[in-house]
């Protein structure tokens, strides 16, 4: 291994394609995006096409290696449950990528709910059933049409890339705790489980440990890349987990915050057998990146989705960032009173909830544009912080500290009103593409080109972090709006929407 040694890493996101070069002390010597095309059937499920997202990923990567004759190793890691179904035989897909947000599945996540039981399911594979699970998105392709599933097998969006690359079925631990048909507790496929729905043992790829090499780029695919041939390729894992991975967050009180157009927060937890406790929780249960770690996350859908919405009802054409800060700047420190539900696209764990809606409550005559600005990002925080506390409460552990990254660390009034809102210091990496860097460096720890973990940290030369400290003053306002107002409307705004207490229930 020379002083010049890189590694390519390559991110599948929900918007972006990324892919960048690394060294091995983590410097990004280069970075190259393209957008994510979401496209619309004629029934009107949202879904990617599988040759768009090859040449879409083969576009970046060329961009990264058109100079690059040392690389040792190529870690892919993706958003988790988007996938599709793939012949095992001449690997031609069977059927378009089934994105996570698309809701089509609902039918058969609601059929799994009723015909098995949520905490035996949960204490096997740290979920609840949802449309977003592979499974409920794998009986939703067969109820199309049963023939899909013959000889079939199902690929998340990095197993995928990396079959295309290698010729190679794999996947890691991370991304198959999302399928809902992966035992956490064994590591292992639940055959029994997909023998009561009717589905092959064989449908799921093997698994393995994060970063495990699954093959290497043979001379025609590399040749067509502009790589050099033989490079080992691994699938490094579920995005978020990555990121977290790249920021050091692998023990307990430490927590990850990915601010983008969701956000989440993510624990890390030594491997253990998941309680009635953690179920209660309603937080999401899976296998670290990192290890012999697990992680607790919970999560909300539209955190930068909801300014993205805002942005383009106060503007048209919608607001540009440098007016959205000129507005943050006149709404002054204080806090507006005003409460937001940020549910535009439903609430996830802990309360996770398809059917609830958002809300503005507070509005008087007097609030204008910077008000209700404002007011979007303090809900987003309140819930962020109903998160917090749920991760506090199943971990026994105080979280003094969140560790941030991703888009919405740029929102420096943002970062501040978390800090405010939370009590605690939020420290907001520097790092641009902390999914990339997570993916290198677990495939460069699983190529052997760092002898442990310990080392690759070790190595690492990383941006400072920039602290926001809470204002004592502003928190005890914000604390009295969180607890006396936030969490009072929350309850009653998920129960007007929702239908039933039974199925609330679940829930809580």
């Amino acid at each position: 291994m020379t002083t010049d040694t890189t590694i390519l890493a390559i991110d599948i996101g929900t918007t972006h394609c990324k892919a960048g070069l690394f060294a091995l002390d983590g410097t990004a010597l280069k970075i190259a995006t393209r957008p994510m095309l979401t496209q619309r059937a004629s029934s009107g499920e949202a879904y990617f096409d599988p040759e768009a997202l090859w040449e879409t990923t083969s576009t970046v990567i060329r961009k990264v290696a058109d100079s690059a004759a040392s690389i040792a190793a190529i870690g892919i890691a993706s958003m988790a449950e988007t996938g599709l179904l793939v012949d095992r035989r001449t690997g031609a897909a069977r059927s378009f990528f089934v994105p996570w947000f698309d809701t089509a599945a609902q039918s058969q996540a609601d059929m799994i709910r009723r015909q098995s039981d949520p905490l035996e399911r949960y204490l096997k594979t740290g979920l609840r059933a949802s449309f977003k699970c592979s499974l409920a998105k794998v009986l939703w392709l067969r109820a199309r049409d049963e023939r899909l599933l013959d000889g079939a097998i199902w690929l998340s969006a990095a197993d995928y890339i990396a079959y295309r690359l290698t010729g190679k079925f794999g996947t890691d631990y991370s991304l198959a705790g999302y399928t809902f048909a992966f035992r956490v507790d064994q590591r292992a496929w639940d055959f029994d489980w997909l023998r009561e729905w009717g589905l092959s043992p064989d449908l799921f790829p093997e698994v393995n440990p994060s970063g495990t090499p699954l093959g290497s780029i043979p001379s025609d695919m590399a040749a067509s890349l502009g790589l050099p041939a033989g490079i080992p390729v691994a699938v490094c894992g579920h995005d978020h987990a990555t990121a977290a991975f790249a920021m050091s967050v692998t023990s307990p009180g430490k927590v990850f915050n990915s601010m983008g157009t969701a956000e989440t927060l993510l624990g890390a937890l030594p491997e253990r057998p998941l309680t009635e406790e953690d179920f209660h929780s309603g937080l999401i249960y899976g296998c670290h990146v990192a290890s012999g770690c697990g992680y607790w996350l919970g999560s909300l859908s539209a955190s930068g989705g909801s300014v993205e919405w805002l942005r383009a009802q106060l503007g048209q054409p919608p607001l540009s960032y440098h007016e959205i800060d000129a507005l943050l700047a006149s709404a002054g420190p204080e806090p507006t009173g005003i409460l937001y539900f940020p549910y535009l696209v439903g609430s996830g764990p802990p309360h996770a909830d398809p059917l609830v809606r958002g809300a503005l409550i507070g509005l008087s005559a007097s609030h204008g544009r910077a008000d209700l600005l404002k007011a979007v990002l303090e809900g987003t925080v309140y819930e962020v912080e109903f998160i917090r506390q749920a991760g506090e409460r199943v971990t026994g552990q105080p979280i003094p500290a969140l560790i941030t990254a991703g888009g919405g660390t740029r929102n420096r009034p943002w970062l501040q009103i978390k800090a405010d809102v939370s009590g605690c210091r939020i420290e907001a990496s520097a790092e641009p593409e902390a999914t990339l860097l997570g993916a290198a460096l677990v495939a460069g720890i699983g190529s052997r080109l760092y002898a442990s973990e310990t080392e690759a940290f070790d190595g690492l030369c990383l941006n400072p972090v920039e602290v926001f400290l809470p204002d004592p003053e502003r928190h005890i306002v914000y604390q009295s709006l969180y607890e006396q107002g936030y969490l009072q409307l929350q309850e009653a705004l998920r129960h007007h929407f929702n239908g039933t207490e039974n199925e609330l229930a679940d829930y809580e």
